[in-house]
């Protein structure tokens, strides 16, 4: 962790909407002035039929390419298909780029791209005074505005006069651009999306290659569609360059002082998610297995390893969630690494076999990409609260290890290091991610093969005990001294036939047992087994020897850390550490958490990390909560930190 704050750090320490002029110039041979930026906010907000997640997507992938940092919050509605022009069926795209090292996707847009009156009115509230707001003046009409409660036009009654208002009949030049194709007026206007990109790319000098290569690529069965996309892009970059009402763009340098030197890559949470699997499975010398059913956020996972057999990866979509773990499990008993994905209410459906494969003490990984509950709750949006489900949600005396990454782009690591942990100690793991890291993206640093763990494993391969008439056998439960693992025999190796099933095994042979100190011996050691895994110490960042510690775990990293910045810019000394193992605990969690006179824990659920701190540790722990089914926003956090500190 570092132990100063560097400049960038202060520079996004802000995290809003203000984002600083640091220099101007006039475009040479032409009217408009270019105008240097540090970082930008934009989102793109329209119908859930409007392409809004592509556009970002695309802006994204482009700004990746140009050398940005950069941070996205996809945010759609968990219809399929909610009714058209209504507010629940209101999709946005929020990307975050700079100069400089960021952390979030920002507080507040600069600007909003917003394609209908809907979209306007669900997201005006979160742009400031001052902010550029971009409409499509053809989707204003008077049905369209009554539908979502405008009794008048806001472009005309004066309501937002404190932004700068660009009315731009989207629709209308799209068709026009399209004019030319043997197209109906309906399908040339799916392509406004692709105008909006256009104009925004040229607003902020973002490259175009790779769009027209994607579109090319997407539309390669249709390349008349592909032509006419690429057409309307072009028209908007066009349109921004010719009209008198875009008399600005804006340029955001690359931002080379924010990484080490590699090769980089755009990466959302479930995409490094799917790849750190893929690796652990190429590190460990071991076929990937993946039993999963589709589930909203997890399913892009399935979607991506499905990709990869020339990984020896096999994935399997069973007809249930049970189906799904019930195969991964015979899969790890198989000699695979076996994985099932899903959320928060595939886990309840998971419990069973959950505590099967900690009784078999087999190698299995859980990942549950959290969402809104209870039941069905909020599919699309983000929350914490399955920290206790993973914890204690079986029957019995049932441990499991948690690993939680903090960013998109941590996945990678993070599905290495559940995997270590299972293979290391014969544990099922849990790994906690959550739709906004699922969803989200970053730079990611592509890593060398070398740097990537040893994580291969030595299977049983013949009798590991004596009696004591000198008969060599196999005992399916006798363990590792040091990690308490018992072997991994793989069915049909000669002299290595052993039960399997759920009934208690008695220690060392394996054999059913009723024993009462046997049942206690087994549940002790297989605790024992959980607390003893290897994790390293918490790491503290605490430069200015505060008296308050705040504690996070998960997705809240990067919200925390923007927070913590700007308390220290203002000169408000604040301590920060971010958990990554939360079952066992680091060892030195004690220590550090008794070294503070304060402790707050900002959480997006109802205190469930904060409750097992004090139920652990005694110490009483502050929590600051929100479960609005969306991240923290840096200045909430700050202001809430403020205020424990001073209280």
């Amino acid at each position: 962790m570092t132990s100063q704050v560097s400049p960038a750090e202060q520079a996004d320490g802000t995290d809003g909407a203000d984002a600083a002029v640091v220099g101007e110039q006039r475009k040479p041979g032409g009217t408009k002035d270019v105008r240097r930026l540090d970082r930008v906010i934009i989102r793109f907000a329209g119908d859930s039929g409007d392409g809004m997640q592509l556009t970002g997507d695309r802006f994204t992938s482009e700004t990746a390419s140009f050398g940005n940092d950069l941070s996205t919050l996809p945010n759609f509605p968990a219809e399929i298909r909610a009714p058209a022009g209504t507010l629940p069926g209101v999709s946005s795209f929020q990307l975050h780029f700079a100069d400089h090292d960021i952390l979030t996707p920002g507080d507040a847009p600069n600007v909003l791209v917003a394609m209908n009156p809907a979209a306007l009115k669900a997201n005006i509230a979160d742009v400031p005074r001052g902010a550029q707001i971009i409409v499509n003046t053809d989707e204003f009409t008077k049905r369209a505005m009554q539908k979502v409660g405008y009794a008048a036009s806001p472009l005309e009654d004066g309501s937002l006069d404190g932004y700068q208002l660009h009315p731009v009949p989207l629709t209308t030049l799209t068709v026009e651009a399209l004019k030319e194709f043997d197209l109906t007026r309906k399908e040339a206007e799916r392509s406004k999306n692709m105008f909006a990109l256009g104009l925004l790319s040229w607003m902020y000098h973002r490259p175009t290659e790779g769009t027209e290569k994607f579109l090319k690529s997407k539309f390669a069965k249709k390349p008349d569609i592909a032509a006419a996309n690429i057409a309307a892009f072009r028209a908007g970059w066009n349109f921004g360059e010719t009209t008198e009402d875009f008399a600005v763009s804006y340029e955001v340098a690359p931002a080379a002082q924010a990484f080490p030197a590699g090769v980089y890559r755009n990466i959302s949470g479930n995409l490094a998610l799917s790849y750190g699997l893929v690796a652990a499975s190429r590190q460990a010398d071991l076929p990937l297995f993946l039993g999963s059913y589709p589930i909203t956020p997890a399913s892009d996972i399935l979607h991506e390893l499905s990709k990869h057999k020339n990984f020896g990866v096999r994935t399997f979509q069973a007809e249930d969630e049970i189906a799904g773990i019930g195969a991964a499990l015979g899969a790890a008993f198989g000699g695979s690494l076996a994985v099932t994905t899903t959320s928060g209410p595939g886990v309840a459906l998971k419990s069973e076999t959950i505590g099967l494969a900690v009784s078999l003490e087999l190698p299995l990984l859980v990942i549950d990409i959290q969402r809104g509950g209870p039941s069905t709750g909020l599919p699309t949006k983000t929350e914490q609260a399955d920290l206790l489900q993973a914890m204690y949600g079986r029957n019995g005396e049932a441990p499991v290890p948690i690993v939680a990454p903090r960013t998109p782009a941590d996945c990678f690591d993070a599905a290495l290091d559940a995997a270590r942990i299972a293979l290391a100690y014969r544990t099922p793991v849990f790994l906690l991610s959550d739709g906004y890291l699922a969803n989200g993206s970053e730079p990611w640093r592509i890593p060398s093969p070398d740097e990537l763990p040893d994580l291969r494993v030595q299977f049983a391969q013949g009798p590991n005990h004596t009696l004591a008439d000198g008969t060599e056998v196999f005992w399916p439960y006798k363990r590792d001294p040091h990690t308490l693992a018992r072997p991994w025999a793989i069915p049909g190796t000669p002299g290595l036939e052993h039960r399997i099933g759920g009934i208690e095994k008695q220690d060392g042979t394996g054999n059913i047992s009723y024993d009462p100190a046997n049942h206690d011996f087994m549940v002790r050691t297989r605790q024992a087994k959980i607390d003893g895994i290897d994790v390293p110490d918490l790491e503290v960042d605490d430069p200015h020897a505060a008296r308050t510690l705040v504690l996070g775990w998960g997705s809240t990293y990067g919200p925390i850390t923007a927070a913590v910045r700007r308390l220290r810019t203002a000169g408000t000394p604040i301590a920060q550490a971010h958990l990554r193992h939360l079952n066992p605990f680091p060892r030195n969690l004690a220590a550090v958490l008794k070294g503070y006179d304060k402790v707050v824990v900002p959480e997006m659920n109802l205190g469930q990390l904060a409750t097992l701190i004090r139920a652990r540790y005694l110490v009483d722990a502050h929590s600051y909560n929100q479960v609005n089914g969306m991240p923290f926003k840096a200045e909430q956090l700050a202001a809430a930190l403020k205020e424990a500190i001073d209280d």
